[in-house]
């Protein structure tokens, strides 16, 4: 594995990203769905071109395998990094998340209720169920009552977190006087989703990150889209103010990832040592 010397300004571009989402920015690109594990030391290797430290790298590998995304392969001494069957799971999820839509076309005036009680003595629980609500595109209407445009179905993370029984979801259209914008602006903070949007614009202008190679460039940014759209419900166009950010920035990510993908995988094969994981 040849060495790599270390972009001039590379701190401040891995300053916008945690380094577990870099990680699974770089899974998600060369190890999902491929059959391999990847060595430890060019995951290390491949950060640390973002100037993330080895020691910051390898405390997020660690984190995700704690999380059952990660398990380790040995080949002798070495040690090679492959995704458990849940880290794939969670990965796919991520990709679709990237390759899809910014603006929901095909809402249908609908929303997803989620009504749920849990006790102060199962705190992390109710944090998880939170969390992970979020990703699915729902938000806090009112204590204990969150919404959704889309149907997503959570019943799988209900039940993994022991909850169908304290939740009740229901399919419903606003009525009378409740105005669904109204309800869009209260459940979820669109200014600051759009700020994001727009300052995700003005970082990714033309020319941004030239000093990084295509492999740490995509990383970067498919990176900095997963922690964007982890805040983004995904909201048709007739609840979101005029102008949205979102779709431009959209764009502006899809022609740059594209636009990379032959060299970042030819630089990938080379900094990612990999065996077939059998």
């Amino acid at each position: 594995m040849s060495a790599v010397p270390t972009p001039p300004d590379g701190g401040a571009a891995a300053s916008a990203v945690r380094p577990e989402t870099a990680a699974l920015a770089l899974f998600g690109d060369h190890v999902l769905d491929r059959g391999v594990a990847v060595s430890t030391g060019g995951v290390v290797t491949a950060l640390g071109r973002l100037c993330i430290g080895e020691h910051a790298t390898r405390t997020a590998l660690s984190r995700m395998g704690r999380r059952g995304l990660l398990r380790t392969v040995r080949r002798g001494r070495q040690a090679f990094l492959a995704l458990t069957e849940h880290g794939t799971e969670v990965l796919r999820d991520g990709q679709r998340k990237l390759d899809g839509d910014i603006v929901d076309q095909h809402w249908d005036g609908r929303w997803t209720l989620l009504s749920f009680s849990v006790p102060e003595s199962r705190r992390a629980d109710r944090h998880a169920l939170r969390t992970r609500l979020g990703w699915f595109g729902f938000g806090p209407l009112r204590s204990g009552l969150w919404v959704s445009t889309s149907a997503a179905d959570v019943s799988a993370t209900l039940a993994e977190l022991d909850l169908l029984d304290r939740a009740e979801v229901f399919r419903a259209e606003a009525f009378r006087w409740t105005d669904p914008a109204r309800i869009a602006a209260e459940a979820w903070d669109l200014p600051a989703i759009a700020a994001g949007y727009s300052d995700f614009l003005v970082r990714w202008a033309d020319g941004a990150f030239e000093q990084l190679d295509e492999l740490s460039r995509r990383v970067l940014l498919g990176a900095e889209w997963l922690q964007l759209i982890r805040r983004d419900p995904v909201l048709p166009a007739v609840l979101l103010p005029e102008g949205w950010p979102g779709t431009r920035a959209m764009e502006r990510f899809r022609a740059l990832r594209g636009g990379w993908a032959r060299q970042a995988g030819e630089l990938a094969t080379d900094v990612l040592e990999s065996i077939v994981d059998d």
